[in-house]
């Protein structure tokens, strides 16, 4: 199995592309294990949060090269057209941002190309220093797939976003914090544990208005202000019969930590 699942007793899962001899590089197969490994915890009530990870040393090198190779073959040979079949391979890996709550992508390694795409995908990011990270289908001579013209323009804006496409750039992890790729860039061996104490504090929150606000930050990102109230007055007319609210409040007036149930 290329994808190892690891549930904890807190609510938090760990998914980790676990094929290190070819640094994790992504293939039918392992977009296969992980969209099985999503869909086996899509409807866990218990789950609070998700660390997807990468088996050192790296998380993703990105799209397998034999597998770019055949497809550039047959359709150069075959006249094939590999427009859904690369649809397919996309939302093998997308498959996590269908996961009810947040996915928090531990960058614990280089993550080029589609590797990149997928760590982008996930809510939020925390990365090594030192890895190095980049879109760099242009130097390949391919245009860029599974999302990532449409990621990194809103992760790092419209105009860092064209200048690292067009020149296929690859940066360190400190400067993709920086630039706002991710929350935060700290030693290759902090990533796992850094990442793993934000799913614990996502996962100490209400889990009912946490799955909301995964929803909520979704279909609002690009909605208009009324938009953006409409569906916050709608998700805050369910939190208020919910038990989370109750304890929340009760938690607020006895100064102590809530324990939420979920529901």
């Amino acid at each position: 199995m290329s994808v190892r699942t690891e549930r904890r007793d807190d609510g938090v899962a760990i998914l980790t592309l676990d094929d290190p001899d070819r640094r994790n590089a992504m293939t039918v197969e392992m977009g296969d294990a992980l969209r099985e490994a999503a869909a086996e915890l899509q409807d866990d009530r218990g789950l609070r949060a998700v660390v997807l990870t990468g088996a050192p040393p790296a998380f993703s090198a990105g799209g397998d090269l034999g597998m770019l190779e055949d497809l550039s073959r047959r359709t150069r040979e075959e006249g094939f057209d590999a427009t859904d079949h690369m649809r397919d391979f996309y939302r093998r890996f997308l498959s996590v941002r269908d996961l009810p709550v947040p996915v928090v992508a531990a960058i614990n390694g280089h993550a080029v190309g589609a590797g990149l795409c997928v760590a982008l995908a996930c809510d939020l990011r925390v990365v090594a220093e030192d890895a190095k990270v980049g879109l760099n289908f242009s130097r390949l001579g391919l245009h860029p797939g599974m999302g990532g013209s449409w990621f990194l323009a809103r992760a790092v804006g419209p105009q860092r976003a064209a200048a690292w496409l067009y020149t296929g750039r690859l940066v360190s992890g400190r400067e993709a914090a920086d630039a706002g790729l991710a929350l935060e860039a700290v030693p290759v061996d902090e990533v796992l544990p850094r990442a793993i104490a934000l799913a614990e504090e996502i996962a100490a929150a209400s889990p009912v208005t946490v799955r909301q606000l995964k929803q909520t930050l979704a279909t609002t990102a690009d909605a208009d202000l009324d938009a953006a109230l409409a569906r916050e007055a709608a998700c805050q007319a369910v939190s208020y019969g919910s038990d989370d609210l109750v304890e929340g409040l009760a938690a607020g007036r006895e100064r102590r930590a809530p324990r939420f149930a979920g529901h």
